[in-house]
């Protein structure tokens, strides 16, 4: 089977459609990409249409998805916050919403607060469906350009080394991340985050069963000399109900200048998925290796570049 067979039509709803060769040829088709000329780049969506459906606010997913299907010559549909500015205000279900725009595009992009509305959709498309980030469920495209900014600038993603920070419970980011690296053999992640934040016993045990180790700590003298990257995420205020509790934990672990000069080792990536509200401090933001600002939001373009040609590419 070859890589188009592999994406071809298809929808992109999780992690767990991969393994790791379909991650491997991604990760060439992206940098294979990233050293094309624009010019070439543009025939490769050329009449085609995507729908952009975000029922949650976002500045780099929707971004750079549009910015990806422009770059390759395709047009957008875009409906930001359609809670309150389409026929959803007026009572009209997911199904029947993502049945009428798949009459007008090729592919659906869609992020909503609700876990499973992604698949939900999926199953009633006739179009391809990519899961934007669906609640406190997956983010898959956000994982995978994470994980290929590691590749790339490690050149392997076996025998890696990480470390998380925040908002562990809630993070999709982190789920995905990790089902990413499960594919690949000795990787060892380790877990720092306010107790009430903590991964789910369910995802523990799943790891467990997907062979990659997961290490628990409780402070930052506990993070290891050696990682190769940091993936610090903000405490996420829109999954809280007690405001209160939200007060209480969202700065309990602020990265600072002086941890990373302390902990970071010289090639260890400083990464965030943004918007950060504090949790990083900007004085960290002139450091080579923070790449929050820069390549992680690039790379977000590439990797859906790759993505969108490999799924609707025409020959």
């Amino acid at each position: 089977m070859n890589i188009s067979e592999i994406f071809f039509g298809k929808d992109i709803i999780s992690l767990d459609q991969f393994d790791r060769k379909s991650v491997e040829l991604l990760f060439r088709q992206v940098t294979k990409i990233k050293k094309t000329p624009t010019k070439k780049l543009l025939k490769i969506l050329s009449g085609k249409i995507i729908a952009l459906l975000f029922f949650e606010p976002s500045t780099r997913t929707f971004s750079s998805n549009a910015a990806a299907i422009k770059r390759l010559g395709g047009q957008t549909i875009e409906h930001q916050n359609p809670m309150q500015n389409s026929s959803v205000v007026k009572g009209e279900t997911i199904e029947d919403t993502i049945k009428m725009i798949e009459q007008y595009s090729d592919a659906i992009v869609i992020r909503h607060p609700l876990v499973g509305t992604a698949k939900k959709s999926a199953q009633v498309a006739n179009i391809p469906v990519i899961n934007a980030g669906d609640g406190i469920g997956e983010h898959p495209t956000q994982a995978l350009l994470d994980m290929f900014t590691v590749y790339e600038k490690h050149k392997h993603l076996n025998n890696i080394k990480g470390l998380m920070v925040g908002d562990l419970l809630n993070g999709r980011t982190i789920h995905s991340i990790i089902k990413c690296l499960s594919l690949f053999p000795n990787n060892t992640l380790y877990l720092l985050s306010p107790k009430q934040l903590r991964l789910s016993n369910k995802d523990l045990e799943e790891a467990k069963k997907r062979k990659i180790k997961l290490v628990e700590i409780k402070s930052f003298e506990e993070i290891p000399a050696d990682c190769h990257f940091w993936y610090w995420t903000r405490v996420q205020k829109e999954r809280f109900t007690d405001k209160r509790e939200y007060e209480k934990l969202k700065l309990t672990f602020i990265l600072t200048k002086k941890l990373v000069e302390k902990k970071a080792g010289k090639n260890t990536l400083i990464m965030h998925p943004l918007p950060r509200v504090g949790e990083i401090e900007t004085a960290v933001d002139t450091d080579p290796r923070a790449v929050y600002l820069t390549t992680e939001p690039k790379n977000g373009m590439y990797i859906r570049m790759a993505l969108f040609s490999l799924i609707l590419g025409n020959s």
